[in-house]
């Protein structure tokens, strides 16, 4: 036998040794949820931070599955109380009416879309070459178009741009948010949250009264009357319920923070991978990708874990629900006790 099918044979035995020494989480003890879920009988293709796209065409929005169905080879990215707004692979931006379930605008790009939001007839927009963009449907025109640095590599997660009065936050795909007043485009601010080559797009962005929160997929801000505070960790996914911040990390921690970022409690579940997290109501909800549901307090020190099976596509929470493999689960049904 020759040196290179040696060569190849130790490189196999250290692929197939390092597939199988993958680790999963798995609780002792596991509860039902049965009496928290139902089907809606659909299967997710797409998912975008606002929603999901359902193999039928139908789309996952804040208010559960809708009834409209998109057109095909559309997805579902943004919404608000009269729009839809989705998207193709050939750049172009739809917006459809929800009384009338008719597109009024579709507005060409070129660019694939990564995410938008619509406000008052404006909508701001990030595309995947890292430029972002306001479009005003009352005159059908651009009012400020512009390109960021080059990126290589996002996280699918990609968080969208956001109004604050007259102010819009664009949460671009190389770690920074552009402030831009409408009003006056020209003078715009930047705020840098991390500067990693790759995977550094903004995955999460709110505001909570007079604080903005942000965060890359290696670093979370918080934006206030007392100035800017950073923590750094692997996040999967971050929540906000109230004056407290839940980090979800790759690591399988999940970390409670004050608005000035202060860590105020973590709890770990060894080999945890996390598919969704939510909080609301004195509860936070962790969804491992093997599925287990971890519902913890508040301050984490309490928990019960509950068995829903394996997340084998996109799993999606909007409000109290929790959307998954064709189930909906109703989170306020399950507790930690």
């Amino acid at each position: 036998m020759n040196s290179v099918s040696l060569t190849l044979l130790a490189l196999a035995a250290l692929l197939f040794s390092g597939c199988s020494s993958k680790k999963y989480f798995e609780p002792e003890h596991t509860f039902s949820a049965s009496n928290a879920s139902s089907s809606y009988g659909g299967n997710m293709v797409d998912l975008s931070r606002n929603g999901g796209t359902l193999e039928s065409g139908q789309y996952i929005g804040k208010a559960g599955v809708s009834s409209i169905k998109l057109a095909e080879g559309y997805r579902f990215l943004n919404e608000n109380n009269r729009y839809i707004l989705t998207a193709n692979a050939e750049g172009i931006l739809n917006v459809i009416d929800k009384k009338t379930k008719e597109s009024v605008r579709a507005i060409s790009l070129h660019i694939p879309v990564v995410s938008a939001s619509i406000k008052n007839g404006l909508i701001g927009y990030v595309l995947n070459n890292n430029t972002f963009g306001i479009y005003r449907m009352s005159d059908n025109s651009k009012i400020v178009e512009s390109r960021s640095e080059r990126t290589f590599a996002i996280d699918t997660r990609a968080a969208s741009p956001m109004f604050i009065e007259n102010l819009l936050v664009m949460p671009m795909l190389d770690g920074k948010l552009i402030i831009i007043n409408v009003a006056d485009t020209q003078n715009a601010k930047i705020v840098y949250i991390s500067s990693e080559k790759v995977f550094n797009n903004v995955i999460y962005l709110s505001r909570e009264g007079n604080t903005m929160i942000a965060a890359t997929p290696k670093r979370v801000i918080t934006l206030g009357n007392e100035g800017q505070n950073e923590y750094q960790a692997n996040i999967s996914e971050v929540a906000v319920s109230g004056n407290r911040i839940y980090l979800f990390t790759k690591e399988g921690k999940v970390v409670v923070l004050s608005h000035a970022l202060e860590e105020l409690g973590t709890s770990k579940y060894k080999f945890a991978h996390y598919a969704a997290g939510t909080a609301f109501g004195g509860k936070v909800y962790a969804l491992d990708q093997q599925g287990s549901l971890i519902v913890m307090n508040a301050d984490l020190s309490k928990n019960k874990i509950y068995d829903l099976g394996e997340v084998s596509e996109p799993a999606f929470i909007t409000g109290k629900k929790l959307y998954k493999d064709g189930d909906v689960i109703d989170l306020s049904k399950l507790g930690y006790e």
